[in-house]
This record gives C-alpha cells, structure tokens and sequence, in this order.
C-alpha cells in the first residue's frame, strides 16, 4: 500500500499540537520519518538527539493548530 506522506504530515502535525507545553514544545512520539519531514519543512525543530521533546516553529505551531481544527472539527 502506498501512503500520502504529505496527509501524514499534516496528521501528524495536527496530532502534536496535543502535546502542548511550555507554549512552544511537544512530545516527539511520532514516526520519525514524519518527524524529519516536518522539520525539514521548517515546521518543528530538529527531532534528532536525546531530548523527549521537539519545539514548533511560529509557523509551525500556528500551521498546527489550523490543522488540528481542520482534520479534527475541534472548536475553540
């Protein structure tokens, strides 16, 4: 089977938005694949190293927050 990596992506990133703290950060448990993806796009910092967390860009946090309501219907 052959997966949008591009709809995972924007899954994914929606999905981080749930893991908030600290007003930037969010827990790294995703594909890492997806993860390096979206960091390369600028979106969330490099997933690479020991830390448990990676922080979202400006855009990436705000790009993350549409999507969640986008993909999820959730209301604010």
């Amino acid at each position: 089977m052959k997966l949008d990596a591009e709809k995972i992506d924007r899954a994914v990133l929606a999905l981080l938005y749930l893991g908030l703290h600290e007003d930037w950060r969010v827990w790294k448990r995703f594909d890492w694949h997806a993860l390096s993806r979206l960091h390369e796009k600028g979106l969330i910092s490099d997933p690479v190293g020991k830390s448990e967390s990676v922080a979202f860009t400006e855009t990436g946090r705000d790009e993350a927050r549409r999507l969640l309501i986008e993909l999820f219907h959730v209301s604010e």
